[in-house]
């Protein structure tokens, strides 16, 4: 038999459903949890690709204005002027 490992902080509502999805899959716990942890890798990853791999929200021209103004606006209220952009 495998080692019996120990997860802090389920609830028994949360094992409850953990199992019953386990159940409806046709799959034992541990292979579930398996399952769990790889799609969990594989949508990170993905999500993190879409977000710095994406289309810019702006072009660089519209953030060469946006920084002109910034720039302006610290001036006019005594901010620092040594920002690195």
């Amino acid at each position: 038999m495998a080692e019996v490992k120990t997860i802090k902080g389920v609830t028994e509502e949360t094992w409850a459903e953990f199992k019953g999805l386990a159940s409806r899959n046709d799959d034992t716990l541990g292979s579930f949890f398996e399952k769990l942890i790889a799609f969990y890798k594989k949508e990170s990853k993905t999500f993190w690709d879409d977000i710095l791999g994406g289309d810019p929200i702006i072009t660089e021209e519209e953030a060469k204005d946006i920084e002109k103004e910034i720039i302006s606006l610290r001036k006019q209220r005594s901010f620092r002027d040594d920002l690195d952009f």
